[in-house]
């Protein structure tokens, strides 16, 4: 039989490596369990690495090169668009890379192989500078680092959850960190600072579900006197929904072919109530 190809065989010694340093550690796993696992002598791993710490390079290499991509907009630092491209971009690539980005989080000496550490910080860096913009100050630059690390976490501690609506969620947080209503935030730029788009209703504005009536009464789908006269509200938009409307929009939210806003049109509230009643 025929000996697989030099390229199938590096993929299969990364893709070990990546199980054990990812479940064991960097520093408790050897060279020589990776050759047994993958079912050659420890000479034959070393014949494609050179080193532990060549596996390890390898093995960020390409989430690093990914996220650099994800770096190249186009687009003027500090500009709403940026601004999200750069956020979606950076999550896309965590979820992407989700095994290794956990294995960099198990162990930080990663970020210590040259060349991966210097890129990095480069990257990082770029990435700030390009969310908060040439001229930001303390503020801004803080809230842009915040963005930028908030991504990454919830991608880590939340592996088990789907991706769909793992992406909805950290997206969501970005937004609320930027004050930016998901009902008011423009569909092209979600990014948008506050003072380019109407200011979002307060809390008091956007009152809670009412309690299911008893089956034998029918739901009072008249919305009530402090929602219309809410400051705030787009006209004619209830600010609770029932429990049918809730149940539409929820098989509506399931079937994953419509838009937040398609969801909240049809069933005749702001998209800000909406998410209060999904399950993100």
């Amino acid at each position: 039989m025929n000996e697989r190809p030099a390229e199938d065989t590096r993929t299969r010694i990364l893709r070990t490596a990546l199980e054990l340093f990812g479940g064991r550690g960097y520093e408790r796993t050897s060279v020589r369990e990776i050759a047994e696992r993958v079912g050659l002598t420890k000479t034959a791993v070393l014949y494609h690495f050179s080193t532990k710490a060549d596996i390890l390079v390898a093995l960020a290499t390409p989430i690093i090169a990914d996220l650099e991509a994800a770096l190249d907009v186009g687009t003027a630092p500090g500009d709403p668009r940026t601004r999200w491209s750069v956020i979606e971009g950076l999550l896309e690539t965590y979820l992407t890379h989700r095994d290794v980005l956990h294995m960099v989080m198990q162990d930080m000496r990663v970020l210590t192989q040259e060349p991966v550490f210097h890129r990095f910080v480069d990257m990082m860096t770029l990435a700030n500078h390009l969310v908060a913009g040439p001229s930001a100050g303390l503020a801004d630059q803080v809230r842009a680092a915040q963005a930028i690390a908030m991504l990454s976490d919830p991608v880590i501690l939340l592996a088990r959850t789907p991706t769909g609506p793992l992406r909805l969620a950290v997206l969501d947080g970005v937004r609320r960190l930027y004050a930016v209503a998901p009902e008011t935030a423009p569909e092209t730029v979600p990014g948008a600072p506050p003072e380019s788009v109407p200011e979002a209703p307060s809390e008091a504005a956007v009152p809670e579900a009412p309690p299911e009536p008893a089956p034998e009464t029918p739901p009072d789908t008249t919305p009530k006197a402090a929602d219309q006269a809410a400051p705030g509200r787009r006209a004619g938009r209830p600010g609770a929904m029932t429990p049918e409307m809730i149940g539409a929009a929820r098989r509506m939210h399931a079937s994953g072919a419509h838009t937040m806003a398609e969801i909240a049109a049809a069933v005749g509230v702001s998209r800000a109530t909406l998410y209060r009643h999904l399950p993100v």
